[in-house]
């Protein structure tokens, strides 16, 4: 059985990279399972979604503890220890890492004995527009198994992404086809798991707690502004930057329909950003009267020299 687990975030397409895997091992002749595990997160949390393929019925139920391939759509996620992305790791699990680091770099820093593999960002039309790293993803690991052809994935994503329209379509299906070729010189190197069985299970070691009653087990923080210690500026991909030029001062539109109240207005009328807290959902970049915010990929905010040179 393949396990494959996808990890990245929210707007990323996670979750529909792996229904095209899914729908690419189904038209190839496998029983499938997919299903993405995220709660109430918005766009940039950290987010997975696994994938289970084999020629007989599937047993397992549940996020995949012990994959035979881990593709990660967002490196930051690495060293966010409650992403997990190294979760049930072993020196046969294959690790994809979408971004600019290459193999050698991951597998010194990430001290791990199996298999790397970087899938290179490709092209993107635009700063502001969503790459397609979810297609990208998808068409790596379609080949990485082995037990997909070009036709099975084409298949499958023309299935999955038929509501677009037949313009986008293309685009994801040239992303998704361009990453397969990429990754050739790997192609079956992802190695089927066993089957698990029952013989090694052993029960959890449970705490008992003693039943408590709504007086004591309520919270008993009421004091405002306990969030502001999360630092949700982590989950961005995309940041908003403001050309003081270009603004208006009109801070009552940004400010407002900020939905995490992460812009506040300084004494002369402009508008700050707090990038703590910035999610990066973009909503000041589409609601900005005179277009003096634009969106810039935190990759390269973050990357050296970035701040010198914006100043």
């Amino acid at each position: 059985m393949f396990r494959v687990r996808f990890h990245g975030r929210g707007g990323q397409g996670i979750k529909t990279a792996s229904r095209i895997l899914g729908s690419a091992f189904f038209a190839a002749g496998f029983e499938v399972q997919d299903a993405p595990v995220y709660g109430a997160e918005r766009r940039g949390a950290p987010m997975f979604a696994y994938v289970r393929a084999a020629r007989a019925p599937i047993r397992e139920r549940g996020p995949i503890a012990c994959p035979d391939l881990v593709l990660v759509a967002d490196d930051t996620l690495v060293t966010l220890s409650a992403a997990n992305v190294l979760l049930g790791f072993d020196d046969r699990t294959v690790l994809l890492i979408y971004g600019a680091t290459d193999a050698a770099t991951w597998r010194s820093r990430l001290a791990i004995a199996g298999p790397v593999v970087a899938l290179p960002a490709g092209s993107e039309s635009a700063p502001a527009e969503l790459p397609f790293i979810g297609t990208r993803c998808a068409g790596a690991a379609a080949r990485l198994t082995g037990a997909i052809t070009r036709e099975h994935l084409a298949q499958a994503l023309r299935e999955e992404l038929a509501p677009l329209g037949e313009a986008l379509v293309a685009k994801n299906l040239e992303q998704a086809l361009g990453a397969f070729d990429e990754v050739a010189s790997h192609a079956g190197c992802v190695r089927e798991g066993g089957l698990a069985s029952a013989a090694g299970y052993r029960a959890p070691q449970w705490i008992d707690l003693p039943f408590e009653t709504a007086r004591v087990a309520t919270p008993d923080i009421f004091a405002a502004a306990t969030s502001v210690e999360v630092r949700t500026g982590l989950w961005r991909t995309l940041r908003p930057e403001i050309d003081y030029d270009r603004c208006r001062r009109c801070n009552w539109v940004c400010s407002t329909l900020c939905p995490d109240s992460a812009i506040a207005v300084r004494a002369d009328g402009t508008p700050q950003i707090d990038y703590d807290h910035c999610k990066g959902c973009m909503i000041c970049v589409a609601v900005c009267p005179p277009h003096a915010i634009s969106a810039r990929p935190e990759r390269e905010a973050r990357a050296p020299g970035a701040a010198e040179a914006a100043t």
